[in-house]
């Protein structure tokens, strides 16, 4: 899909910064050091560093203070979740339209759906090339927290982040992944939400989606992450055997055309785990939660 672009008589940014984890399974540092010297190669008049994280959290707080430095270019290498901390932290210094910066992820993680749904040519050409692009984002706004939460890919209720959980506890890994998904989906309960303007529903699985990807199998719709719109993919609670049939279909087939909208909001009825790409957050009971579309809120490059 192509997404929305900035061409510009000068390059959108004179610094990358390479994000990785160095203790994590994937081979982050590896692929950072590779596209740092690349890069050097490919566009020596960009200043390209490479720096590891040093603690959960660290790839925020580095992307937030690269943002405020100006026309940085801010790149996670790592799965899903960490360029979700790297959303947070450019999104906090203001997002690219005021303080000039940009993200973008070098898939190196167990979980590259964002990458995989809306790459368009190899990242090392893209990121020399310095054009940039524009996605949407989701803006998740949770009652009494002060700044908002931001999703580049989903926010997930239900069975979603009950396997994240599980893969959190026990690891990953092929065998692994799917004895957890087995054991998950065996002890799974159905949630209950008041959702706004229908009242308190019971549900399996209640996605609000800016992709059309999760989970590495599953195809969601057929959304585009730069229309105004996010997919609301919903399955109310009937039995074990209707949300097997779900998650089969969603892996083999997809699911096809998802109601769109720029705006849902609910209230929870008793303490849930929530996903935002990947990572998950717990809320509390009769907390009231309100997702927006941000329309090109992120400047990245594909």
């Amino acid at each position: 899909m192509a997404l929305p672009s900035e061409p510009s008589p000068e390059p959108a940014y004179d610094r990358v910064v390479l994000v990785y984890n160095p203790q994590s399974s994937g081979d982050g540092e590896q692929r950072a050091e590779k596209a740092r010297a690349t890069l050097g190669e490919q566009a020596p008049h960009l200043a390209v560093t490479a720096v590891p994280t040093e603690y959960p959290g660290h790839a925020q707080v580095i992307a937030e203070e690269e943002a405020r430095a100006g026309r940085t270019l801010v790149v996670s290498v790592s799965g899903d979740g960490g360029y979700h901390e790297v959303v947070q932290g450019v999104m906090a210094a203001g997002d690219g339209t005021r303080s000039g910066a940009a993200a973008a992820v070098m898939p190196a993680g167990n979980a590259n759906d964002h990458r995989r749904a809306t790459a368009q040519r190899p990242l090392v050409d893209a990121i020399a090339a310095a054009q940039i692009s524009r996605i949407d984002l989701l803006r998740v706004q949770v009652v009494g927290e002060d700044t908002p939460r931001w999703a580049h890919s989903y926010l997930g209720l239900g069975i979603t982040p009950t396997v994240a959980l599980e893969l959190e506890r026990r690891g990953k890994g092929s065998l692994r992944e799917i004895l957890t998904t087995v054991r998950a989906f065996s002890r799974f309960h159905p949630f209950a939400v008041d959702v706004e303007g229908e009242g308190r529903r019971r549900f399996d699985s209640l996605i609000c989606a800016n992709t059309t990807e999760m989970a590495k199998y599953v195809t969601l719709s057929d959304g585009d992450p730069a229309d105004g719109l996010f997919e609301v993919i919903t399955l109310p609670h009937r039995s074990k055997l209707r949300l097997l049939a779900y998650a089969v279909r969603a892996a083999v087939s997809g699911l096809g055309p998802q109601p769109r909208t720029d705006r849902f909001a609910f209230t929870t009825t008793s303490p849930i785990p929530v996903q935002l790409d990947g990572e998950v957050l717990e809320l509390e009971g009769d907390r009231g939660v309100t997702v927006e579309i941000a329309q090109h809120a992120l400047a990245t490059v594909v």
